[in-house]
């Protein structure tokens, strides 16, 4: 993948974003309120749908194209967490769900009838060590009763479907301890305020996360996806996708602010002369771009690799930790170069600031990463 690659795409994806200028991402972002009219637009011009098979109604593009997208969404001041989470949560679906559950549910995904956005994996006393999730489901007939809580599960409030990962067996029970978790596709509104409720947390930037718990809550086991206790597995061939994805937000962030901090840079004069004469203001800038071009590259491969169904852990995990820590430093410099007119809402730079910093704490935080590439990539003993 070049970065010429799906320009045809990229073009459209822009022009689709100038609909939504500054002006409506600060009021959704004062008001903590979910861009409903941009996840809309997006859906029906089919950019939610893009990796969905053509035989489903989807675009049937890679995982490149998928990247193109949310890069161009960021690149453009705007927010795609609102809607990235469709793209590699439905991948779950799409490679361990039954030919029944696809039929059901992809194309009402890729008309935009069905979202698919949100992801309960996260729990409170587990943190990054899923493995010892608590929330359980066993089967009772013919349906699933779940107990436990989930933290940090994302738009759910504007999510038709939950994929859920809830233990089956009991951990001492397994033969292996990645088995006896499973996955399951949960029909939101069929489970709210019958074993499911739903808690807003408000967080430094408009993300619409959320706190959810599960009493008795009843699940058709026609909607257990793939076998009973390989859901850990499932999660995990999906995880690739979700840090390609993020790192590729990431680089449009960092070249957001990057043609920010450059133009104002060029325009703003003081004591006679534009401020980017300055090594002082130009430097940082291009350490950042420097940053921003190696960690693409890095994401470039990953999507190569992940296409040709190559082992791509190491280049999701390490591009996702660069690409994030990239345009941190573009914001920082971005931020730097403006001074004082960088706190200023009306120009966005804080708010994409706020926005940016979540990537090296989620999906993945960067000591987990640096712990993979210890132990898988050079090695070396298992830290934890």
């Amino acid at each position: 993948m070049t970065s010429n690659d799906y320009s045809a795409i990229r073009d459209e994806v822009a022009k689709l974003c100038q609909q939504f200028p500054g002006e409506y991402w600060r009021a959704k972002d004062r008001e903590r309120a979910y861009p409903t009219e941009f996840v809309t637009a997006l859906g029906d011009a089919g950019y939610l749908a893009a990796l969905i098979p053509e035989e489903y109604g989807g675009a049937g593009l890679p995982i490149s194209g998928a990247a193109a997208i949310l890069e161009e969404i960021q690149k453009q001041g705007c927010n795609g967490g609102a809607c990235h989470a469709q793209m590699y949560i439905m991948g779950t679906l799409l490679r361990h769900g039954s030919d029944a559950q696809k039929a059901t549910y992809l194309p009402k995904i890729a008309t935009g009838e069905l979202r698919l956005q949100a992801f309960g994996v996260t729990e409170p006393t587990s943190g990054t060590d899923t493995l010892a999730l608590r929330t359980t489901a066993k089967l009772d007939g013919d349906v699933y009763i779940v107990n436990g809580q989930k933290i940090w599960t994302s738009r759910i409030e504007h999510s038709d479907l939950l994929l859920l990962l809830a233990r089956t067996t009991p951990r001492d029970q397994v033969a292996k301890k990645t088995d006896g978790l499973s996955v399951f596709l949960v029909n939101v509104n069929d489970a709210l305020d019958k074993g499911m409720t739903v808690r807003p947390i408000e967080t430094m930037m408009n993300h619409s996360t959320t706190e959810v718990f599960f009493e008795d809550m009843r699940v058709p086991a026609a909607n257990l996806i793939g076998e009973e206790g390989q859901g850990f597995k499932y999660i995990l061939s999906g995880m690739n996708a979700e840090r390609l994805l993020i790192a590729a937000e990431c680089i449009g962030d960092a070249k957001w602010f990057l043609e920010k901090a450059t133009n104002y840079a060029k325009e703003r004069v003081l004591f006679g002369r534009p401020i980017g004469q300055n090594q002082g203001v130009q430097f940082p800038i291009a350490r950042a771009y420097a940053q921003m071009r190696a960690a693409e590259l890095l994401v470039h491969e990953g999507l190569r690799k992940y296409e040709a169904n190559e082992n791509c852990g190491e280049e999701a995990n390490m591009s996702k930790m660069l690409a994030a820590e990239a345009s941190w430093a573009a914001g920082e410099a971005c931020i730097q170069t403006h001074g004082g007119f960088g706190f200023a809402a009306e120009y966005d730079i804080e708010r994409k600031f706020r926005e940016t910093r979540l990537y090296q704490v989620a999906p993945i935080s960067t000591n987990m990463i640096l712990s993979f590439v210890a132990e898988h990539v050079l090695g070396l003993p298992r830290s934890y």
